[in-house]
């Protein structure tokens, strides 16, 4: 028995040790884009799937907020010095940095989100952001009172104007004649973190008649929601779940899963199993999406929820199909 006792011990210990063997280790790392973490949106959701990871593994990452461009690269490198993998660069701005300080590490793993950098040891995660624009842009429509809908955008760049087009195209097939107002916040990545700005300009979007106003801007956009539930609007918010900023008053939220994406960079590195290459993630994917819950589940009526799945379908399937503003730079006709 003893003999038998001790088999077995053997044995777990065995089994104990493949496992850790099949969990590699991993040091992992976050550079956010300069809106900073706690902007409720992008950046936020970023750390959300990086909080997940760490609830379910016990491994800690590091993380830092650059304010300007030089100390992108330079948290970059310091991280890959300090040997950490994956390093995580979120956001298209650090595209420049990430490809200089990848090359001089082959030996350490990077992901980038919203960009592509084509390197043997860089994920790039791209969203099809259009797709989930485009679903909110349908409830807007439905939703609104008096046929005019609003888009304030953060930084004037395509892939903001990718978001606004697919709005644009949800809102006329729900209303052919809606009159859609469109803002950007500025030209520069200053106008990811400027709520003031972001309540002007949906104050001003509110006094020509919209009722509904949705935001891809960041930090921005809380000015935004908070603007359009003062007026007595609504507003929908984008990235992360943004529903309870403004309870009743947000109609719903575009969700652009970062989250995901960074709980599966994290994951696949510790579980072995991960690949550098493109991820593209649409509604197919689960990677975009609208928000439903105890916050804004009074404003979207059966026949909106209806809408919306169909049209999820219909994406899907192929049956509507949603143009992307950056394969060549023009919106839907």
């Amino acid at each position: 028995m003893q003999l038998k006792s001790l088999a077995l011990a053997l044995a777990g210990v065995a089994l104990s040790a493949v496992v850790a063997m099949a969990q590699t280790v991993v040091k992992p790392a976050i550079v956010y884009d300069k809106g900073g973490k706690f902007d409720k949106s992008f950046n936020e959701g970023v750390l959300a799937g990086a909080e997940k990871f760490k609830a379910e593994t016990g491994v800690a990452f590091r993380d830092f907020e650059p304010t300007n461009d030089a100390q992108i690269e330079q948290a970059l490198r310091r991280f890959a010095r300090d040997g950490h993998s994956p390093i995580i660069a979120v956001g298209f701005s650090q595209a420049t940095a990430l490809q200089k300080v990848a090359a001089e590490f082959p030996a350490l793993k990077f992901t980038i989100i919203d960009m592509v950098v084509d390197l043997p040891n860089v994920q790039s995660v791209v969203f099809k952001e259009h797709e989930g624009s485009y679903l909110v842009g349908l409830l807007a429509g439905m939703a609104s009172k008096s046929g005019k809908v609003g888009f304030v955008g953060g930084m004037d760049i395509p892939l903001i104007r990718k978001f606004a087009c697919g709005y644009v195209q949800g809102v006329k097939a729900a209303k052919k004649d809606a009159e859609i107002f469109q803002n950007m916040t500025g030209s520069t990545p200053a106008a990811w973190n400027d709520p003031v700005k972001g309540g002007e300009l949906a104050k001003s979007q509110i006094d020509r008649g919209a009722d509904v106003i949705y935001h891809a801007a960041g930090g921005t956009g809380i000015g935004v929601l908070r603007a359009a539930a003062d007026a007595g609007k609504l507003g929908i918010g984008v990235d992360s779940n943004q529903n309870s900023l403004q309870p009743g008053k947000v109609l719903t939220s575009m969700l652009k899963r970062v989250d995901v994406a960074a709980y599966s960079s994290f994951k696949a590195a510790r579980d072995g199993n991960w690949k550098a290459g493109i991820s593209v993630l649409g509604l197919k994917e689960d990677g975009v999406g609208w928000a439903l819950d105890d916050a804004n589940k009074a404003l979207i009526t059966p026949e909106l929820k209806a809408a919306a799945d169909k049209a999820r379908a219909d994406i899907i399937s192929g049956a509507v199909k949603v143009h992307d503003y950056m394969s060549d730079s023009k919106c839907a006709a």
